[in-house]
């Protein structure tokens, strides 16, 4: 049901009209450019989705979302950050459970990453619940660490230990 692959050429367009979305690009990292645009989205799959570890969601056959990990440097070095979407259409189907369940044993298997954080705005229920059901367990909550587009947001920070 939920492959993991590279991105490719052919996502660009997919990605430009999912980060059009306001609702939902709402719980996303301000590093995303609003409009996003066709040249944001070439970036993305020549150079930004190659920074870490990072792969396109692929649903049936179809480019659902991302997910990704970014290493941490110096003494977290055996730390990575983890991050994900699901395009709204695909939302309440267990896509994103699945997908980052497949995600954190491969990095878990394939990396020597020994902890796995991931970082959510509070009100984002759904990615609270999916960090969950994988079996993340949040650690803190950071009082009016988040600011984006004028409004300030708790920070959930949740956390998997290799097993």
């Amino acid at each position: 049901m939920i492959e993991l692959r590279k991105f490719e050429q052919k996502d660009e367009t997919l990605l430009v009209s999912y980060l059009n979305d306001e609702a939902q690009t709402h719980f996303l990292s301000a590093r995303l450019p609003q409009p996003y645009t066709n040249e944001a989205a070439h970036w993305w799959v020549n150079t930004g989705s190659k920074i870490g570890v990072v792969y396109a969601i692929i649903h049936n056959g179809i480019f659902v979302g991302s997910i990704g990990a970014i290493p941490g440097e110096f003494e977290k070095q055996k730390t990575a950050e983890i991050g994900y979407w699901v395009a709204r259409s695909y939302w309440g189907k267990g896509i994103a459970s699945e997908a980052l369940q497949k995600f954190t044993d491969f990095l878990f298997e394939n990396t020597d990453f020994i902890r796995l954080n991931a970082s959510v705005f509070e009100g984002n229920l759904g990615s609270a619940k999916v960090l969950q059901k994988c079996g993340y367990k949040l650690e803190a909550v950071l009082e009016k660490a988040i600011y984006k587009n004028g409004v300030v947001f708790n920070e959930m920070l949740y956390s998997k230990i290799c097993p």
